[in-house]
């Protein structure tokens, strides 16, 4: 029996295609989220350590990186727009290994700087943002939710996987031998899939009917559409919340009065619920719009997390609060690609989603920062909570602001 097909512009792609290309990049962003990201973490007081400096030192490095992927973000969206992600991706993992050999043998700081300024841009070319691009393209918009579901829900456990792997292997072999493994595994499971897996990239589907919108070959008309605005405001308000929450859940909760384990358990829920988010958002989708059920989500986490400073001193009101917040945590990452590619088509679906990672990107990178200069000033993370809670309020309210599309969008 021939294998199902759907159609994306004029061509048949047989499901099968499809879910091999969802399922390759399901290993590829697991393995590459976990050694060229969240390993870091574990890294960093060993790598201070040896180099013989400080921990903050160490950590302006892991910022160079996640500036650099922002500066590479709209390029690398015009590549992947013309191109498509095969010989991209492939170039990526494999210059991430390359480089995480590379950090194992640095003895200077400035090297560290140099490596991962490199693993910035390496992430730039082979995770997220350019798996978005690949499953955008070869899926049809019936098809994108549940393509994204699938790869954002296996590699979220990325951090699950790899921060207690890196773990076990710093206290066994140390940081160097870590980092030896880490890129033998990038290398193994990332490259080959990469270059494998990622065929060429079927023309995206057009949407039948009038174009009344900013068309998607025009990037001026889509900057110069109000709801691209909307969009960009609410998921770099929302990613700057999710950032220092991320940073800081664990401190505040000590500063509370809990011990360091209990807060580091609760903070441990984020993956769970960043999963559970994911899944009540695509099952929620299929009978209200996407940008409403999401603002919902933020709103609820707007509640959340200005109720954690009040409310936060109590066991089960601190978990009720980072539950509260958690189911949001991952909701952005799934909802952004649906949304531009349902406004703008995809024919210049990277590039636009390009646009907008780098005010996203900074945020990341500099809300911790600030988050933490408004403790040491206010000696208590009330503010940082507050702060928090008018972002993701900010978020909320920029997306109900969102008109749909008004051209229609081609059913599956």
């Amino acid at each position: 029996m021939a294998a199902a097909a759907d159609v994306s512009g004029g061509r048949r792609v047989s499901r099968s295609r499809r879910r091999r290309i969802v399922a390759a990049l399901a290993v590829t962003q697991t393995v590459g989220y976990g050694t060229l990201h969240y390993a870091f973490a574990v890294l960093l007081t060993p790598v201070a350590a040896d180099l013989g400096t400080s921990t903050t030192t160490v950590t302006g490095a892991f910022t160079a990186s996640v500036l650099t992927s922002a500066a590479l973000a709209v390029p690398v969206g015009r590549w992947l727009d013309r191109h498509g992600g095969r010989a991209l991706m492939t170039a990526g993992s494999l210059s991430g290994a390359l480089l995480l050999l590379a950090w194992a043998q640095i003895t200077e700081t400035w090297q560290l700087y140099a490596v991962q300024i490199g693993l910035g841009a390496a992430g730039a070319a082979s995770l997220y943002e350019a798996a978005f691009a690949v499953v955008i393209a070869w899926h049809s918009p019936a098809g994108r939710s549940a393509a994204l579901l699938a790869l954002t829900v296996v590699a979220g456990f990325a951090s699950t996987i790899f921060l207690p792997l890196t773990g076990w292997l710093v206290d066994r072999h140390g940081w160097r031998a870590a980092l030896l493994v880490l890129a033998g595994v990038q290398a193994v499971l990332t490259v080959p899939l990469h270059a494998v897996v990622l065929r060429a990239v079927p023309r995206p589907a057009v949407a039948p009917g009038p174009v009344t919108g900013p068309g998607p070959a025009n990037l001026r008309a889509v900057l110069a559409d109000r709801g691209f605005w909307l969009l960009g405001t609410g998921f770099t308000a929302h990613t700057a919340a999710v950032s220092v929450v991320n940073v800081h859940l664990v401190a505040a909760l000590t500063s509370w009065g809990h011990s360091a384990t209990f807060a580091a358990t609760t903070a441990g829920l984020f993956g769970v619920l960043s999963v559970a988010g994911r899944l009540a958002v695509t099952g929620l989708q299929r009978r209200h719009r996407l940008a409403g059920v999401v603002a919902a989500v933020f709103a609820v986490q707007a509640v959340a997390a200005a109720g954690l400073p009040l409310t936060g001193r109590d066991a089960v009101a601190a978990v009720a609060g980072v539950i509260g917040f958690g189911l949001g945590f991952g909701v952005g990452s799934i909802a952004r690609p649906v949304l531009l590619a349902d406004r703008y088509d995809t024919r210049r679906y990277a590039t636009i989603a390009g646009v907008l990672v780098v005010p996203m990107t900074v945020a990341k990178a500099a809300a911790p920062l600030g988050a933490a200069a408004a403790h040491t000033y206010a000696d208590s993370y009330a503010p940082v909570f507050g702060a928090v809670a008018v972002a993701c309020a900010l978020a909320a309210a920029a997306l109900v602001a969102v008109r749909p599309a008004s051209r229609p969008v081609r059913p599956g």
